[in-house]
């Protein structure tokens, strides 16, 4: 276990720490002028402010005119305006005088994108600014290899991080369960959910398992099958499982923040995103492989989601799910009969879809007919009749 879990917090190959020297740059210059020395200051009193507001043993004097907690949001504020006067007084007028290397330009340009979501999803910039000033300044600290960075200024980095994803996932979630319309913008804020958690996986969760391995012991082994997506250009089914490994660490890591209803509809995204890939394949070995991701989805969605559920909406559902781990539970020494399991429960689900999975069907009638759990007699398959409860034509599976 030790060995395993000095993986997680090794982030040599994390894709900031791999900009770690441009984001130096940025600040380094400021440390010998004003941005600099003012930054360090407010720096150090929300390091201050953090601490008396995190120390228990700090006894609130009633004739204060602020509690710990005000005054930590106070000097917080103060703090980032000081690296966002940075940013304008420094970036911008580089940019603006044709003075800046691509990096700087790269920097604003992110900075500029964040500004943008002011107007339309005021919520998101708020949490995506904060996130964006903190980690400039925390890589600038870290980069200062005369001396490690401060256990003060570390716990309230990782603390505040903390919150700022927990956050935005449920400015995420609140989204998802508005009635949205289009696809794209739907399909849109599925992307940023798993790109968050990707991030946080990559920058804060090796930090916080430093300081409490145990915690997280039981995200171990996802860990470390999802380092095997970090380096190398991935394939559709690649993304999907490396989606489906970052979803049920979230489990553990955003219990609350990712709330369970948003949790499924994510499961629900990538299986019918693995259905698509099966649809589309290439070839019956390139099918194959999308069929165990399928299977490792479903058992996943299952496992570590459905097991945990509580409230259900409908009782028929909660019906369902107790008579599929019934039957799972007597097919897990025999892959073949957990296969056809799992290919006839997800054509239970795609009947009563509204999108058209004719295609899908057809496949699936093909792959139970290859593992003997569907047969042809008169055009019709009487063993998956009685499994979906209604008549089926095999009319399609026909040559």
């Amino acid at each position: 276990m030790q060995e395993r879990s000095l993986k997680i917090y090794n982030t040599d190959k994390t894709f900031f720490m791999k900009i770690t020297n441009t984001l130096n740059k940025l600040l380094i210059p400021t440390r010998v002028g004003l941005n600099g020395i003012v930054i360090t200051l407010k720096r150090n009193n929300v390091v201050k402010a953090y601490c008396n507001y995190k120390e228990e043993t700090v006894v609130q004097e009633s004739n204060k005119e602020n509690t710990f907690s005000e005054k930590y949001e106070e000097t917080y504020t103060l703090y980032l305006e000081a690296i966002d006067k940075y940013i304008m007084d420094s970036l911008y007028k580089k940019v603006k005088n044709n003075t800046a290397q691509e990096f700087e330009k790269a920097a604003l340009s992110t900075y500029y994108t964040i500004t943008s979501l002011k107007e339309t999803q005021y919520a998101e910039y708020k949490l995506m600014k904060q996130k964006y000033l903190l980690e400039l300044d925390y890589e600038s600290v870290s980069a200062q290899k005369k001396r490690s960075i401060p256990e003060k200024y570390e716990n309230f980095y990782i603390d505040r991080a903390d919150s700022l994803y927990k956050g935005l996932l449920k400015n995420y979630a609140i989204q998802i369960t508005d009635n949205i319309s289009k696809f794209e913008d739907k399909n849109s804020i599925y992307e940023s959910i798993f790109s968050t958690i990707e991030e946080y996986v990559n920058k804060i969760l090796p930090k916080k398992i430093t300081k409490n391995k145990e915690k997280y012991k039981d995200i171990v082994q996802d860990y470390d099958k999802y380092e095997e997506y970090q380096t190398g250009k991935l394939s559709k089914e690649d993304k999907i499982e490396k989606n489906m490994l970052l979803l049920g660490m979230s489990r553990t890591i955003f219990t609350h923040s990712l709330p369970l209803a948003t949790a499924e509809s994510c499961y629900q995204k990538l299986i019918a995103d693995a259905r698509k890939t099966i649809e589309n394949a290439s070839n019956e070995a390139k099918q194959e492989i999308t069929f165990n991701l399928l299977f490792k989805l479903m058992l996943d969605y299952s496992g570590k989601l459905l097991s945990t559920k509580v409230y259900w909406d409908k009782p028929e559902d909660k019906k369902n799910y107790k008579g599929f781990e019934s039957k799972l539970s007597n097919t897990e020494n025999t892959s073949k009969q957990r296969d056809i399991l799992l290919i006839k429960t997800d054509l239970k689900q795609i009947y009563n879809q509204k999108e058209n999975y004719s295609k899908l069907i057809k496949i699936y009638k093909q792959k139970l007919v290859e593992l003997g759990g569907m047969k042809e007699l008169g055009g019709k398959a009487k063993t998956l009749e009685k499994f979906l409860g209604r008549k089926v034509s095999l009319s399609s599976t026909k040559g």
